[in-house]
């Protein structure tokens, strides 16, 4: 049993985190607080080929053939760099569930009218699953694509949709053959400016505000016949296929961020004294600090484990599952541990803690909620 990286994975890493440091971060002053999406920091992310990584040499990307590990190292060195976790959350979201689909099962055509405009940051690609009343029950989609001459018309809607108002492209789930249970559930790629297809404005949030989030309203959207996702009724396998994936790379950058969080943590209480000594040598203080460093180390097992699965071409339902429990829940308690750790100024938003705590509140309800996946992960044990 093998943990250590190759050295050129680490070196690109590093190379990652230069620049996001360098060339992301100083675009990012105020866009939090505006709730402004960072369009330069993502069309430089593209010039240096972050959104390239979950692609072929042959379509663009930057090795003959996909590593999936080497692209999950190169998020978790992302979300350590960035001080900005919604960033990394957007981009995560694009290349796994929206650039990997097409990529396994768009066609040739897709893949040059779509794909590669969106590792070249031309395009802006959305994932549209989610309606207000089939959110974690997928098979209550309401979303109709009905076959007429030449295509399908959509009539429904979506919504919490993640870069919903700015897309270019979005990837939308809906029901084909309802009275076929998942095996009715069809995958359409739609274009911003189609008729009948609405984008809503933004909607504010508590965390994560520079990425914006909306609804989107079908009303007779003609879609074409070549704009379907692999054939009618593959839905739902698409979604299955894309979803382990999404959870890794998501939490991939939560993990950086939470390094990066422990790291600022153990600096400020080893500085900050009181009552004549560090206040890191109080057993409160330290205890806490044990208790991030716990859950960063169980919650990096359990990331490079679902992602050498994967890139065996092994099933990590269950993983993936634990690994979006486990991370999602160990962000939010380390977040609320920093905030203690600071004191009076963790209350304020100079240090950053208050960020990393409403970004982190995010990650217990998107890619699946902590309570879908304690029962994703008891029915997988025969419950």
């Amino acid at each position: 049993m093998d943990f250590s990286w190759p050295k050129e994975y680490l070196e690109y890493r590093a190379q990652v985190e230069d620049f996001i440091q360098a060339e992301v971060n100083p675009t990012l002053a105020e866009l939090d607080e505006s709730q402004t999406f960072p369009q330069k920091a993502w069309e430089a992310c593209a010039s240096f080929g972050i959104q390239a990584l979950p692609a072929p040499a042959s379509l663009g990307g930057p090795l003959e053939k996909v590593d999936f590990s080497r692209a999950l190292l190169a998020m978790q060195g992302f979300g350590y760099a960035c001080t900005d976790n919604g960033l990394p959350f957007a981009m995560n979201a694009q290349m796994w569930t929206v650039q990997t689909p097409l990529l396994e099962f768009g066609s040739p055509e897709q893949h040059q009218k779509f794909l590669v405009p969106m590792m070249r940051g031309e395009m802006i690609g959305a994932h549209a699953l989610t309606e207000r009343q089939a959110g974690s029950d997928v098979m209550s989609l309401q979303l109709k694509a009905t076959k007429v001459d030449g295509g399908y018309l959509l009539n429904g809607d979506k919504w919490l949709i993640t870069l919903g108002p700015i897309c270019d492209v979005a990837l939308v789930i809906a029901n084909t053959r309802p009275e076929f249970g998942k095996w009715g559930i069809s995958a359409f790629i739609v274009e911003k400016g189609m008729k009948g297809f609405e984008q809503s404005e933004k909607m504010s949030k508590m965390g994560m505000r520079c990425i914006p989030i909306g609804a989107f309203t079908f009303t007779d959207c003609f879609v074409p016949e070549e704009n379907l996702l692999g054939s009618e009724g593959s839905g739902f396998g698409i979604l299955h296929h894309s979803l382990e994936y999404d959870r890794c790379s998501i939490m991939a950058a939560q993990l950086g961020a939470m390094e990066r969080q422990l790291e600022e943590s153990i600096s400020y209480v080893k500085g900050r004294e009181q009552f004549g000594q560090s206040v890191g040598k109080f057993q409160s203080v330290s205890n806490r600090i044990a208790e991030m460093k716990l859950r960063l180390e169980t919650a990096r097992l359990l990331l490079y484990k679902t992602a050498w699965l994967k890139e065996q071409g092994k099933s990590a339902a269950m993983e993936a599952a634990l690994l979006k429990l486990q991370l999602s829940e160990a962000f939010v308690d380390s977040s609320l541990d920093a905030i203690r750790n600071y004191g009076g100024i963790g209350f304020l938003s100079e240090t950053g803690a208050d960020k990393n705590l409403r970004d982190a509140v995010g990650g217990l309800i998107y890619a699946g909620t902590s309570d879908i996946q304690r029962n994703i992960i008891a029915k997988l044990l025969g419950l």
